[in-house]
């Protein structure tokens, strides 16, 4: 009876079957046939795992002693037939009789001792009185370059880049002085240089002169700007100085 209340209803007066969602077709790939192919034809029994079934080594092949240590070729038979020039004599050799020399070896000992030079002491040197022996021309107390040839002498190298430094300082000085005639500048003379520090240097003691007669207590603005002014023109007047003694060659504009 609720069933048939449930489903009987204002909203609902006729019951209505219930409706299943049909699901679509599965996604199938188009190259799954060629992949499947692909794959039994690359397929090959043990390919990754090996050999099912491994040979047993044989117990009769166990490792022996010295087995791995490396072994030398064998010696061949030397011909005894072929001795070399210098060698030891045999025992079985006889050496060779009856021959004589007519030559005093003690007499001719003696001359040569006599009249050869004398063996020259190599020089020595050491470094206290029971020390050890050093050689003197490997210590470096044996002047021996000085006695060179060419000691002293300039290197080639050192020649020619200095030779190569004053020839770009004259293309450098004749570029500077196209570009200054280009400019039309005038070099000042060191009269011209000279006076000109002069007059500095006297208004630079005016203007000195003018500062020394501020007052002492500057309460006001305009005392405030002429002092400032003041300090401005000795510091550029100063600087103006400092370069024109510390510049030999001066050049001007005509503007």
């Amino acid at each position: 009876m609720g069933t048939q209340c449930a489903q009987k209803s204002i909203n609902n007066p006729l019951p209505r079957t219930e409706e299943k969602p049909v699901k679509p077709p599965r996604y199938v790939s188009i190259f799954r046939p060629s992949v499947k192919l692909e794959a039994q034809q690359n397929k090959a029994p043990c390919k990754t795992m090996g050999p099912a079934k491994v040979a047993v080594p044989s117990p009769k092949n166990f490792l022996q002693k010295h087995s791995k240590e490396p072994k030398l070729p064998a010696r061949k038979k030397e011909d005894s037939k072929k001795l070399p020039a210098l060698s030891v004599p045999r025992r079985t050799d006889h050496p060779v009789m009856g021959i004589k020399s007519n030559k005093n070896f003690i007499t001719a000992n003696a001359v040569a001792a006599i009249t050869g030079m004398p063996k020259k002491a190599q020089p020595m040197y050491v470094d206290r009185r029971q020390g050890e022996k050093y050689l003197l021309e490997t210590s470096g107390l044996v002047p021996k370059y000085i006695f060179k040839k060419d000691y002293g002498v300039t290197p080639k190298y050192v020649t020619r880049r200095n030779e190569e430094i004053k020839r770009a300082q004259k293309e450098y000085e004749a570029n500077v002085s196209e570009h200054l005639k280009t400019k039309a500048m005038k070099r000042l003379s060191d009269e011209e240089r000279k006076s000109l520090v002069q007059g500095l240097k006297k208004k630079w003691e005016e203007v000195y002169h003018e500062f020394q007669g501020l007052p002492v207590q500057i309460d006001t603005i305009s005392k405030k700007l002429r002092k400032e002014k003041l300090e401005l023109q000795l510091k550029q007047l100063e600087h103006d100085i400092e370069e024109l003694e510390k510049h030999k060659v001066i050049y001007i504009t005509n503007e």
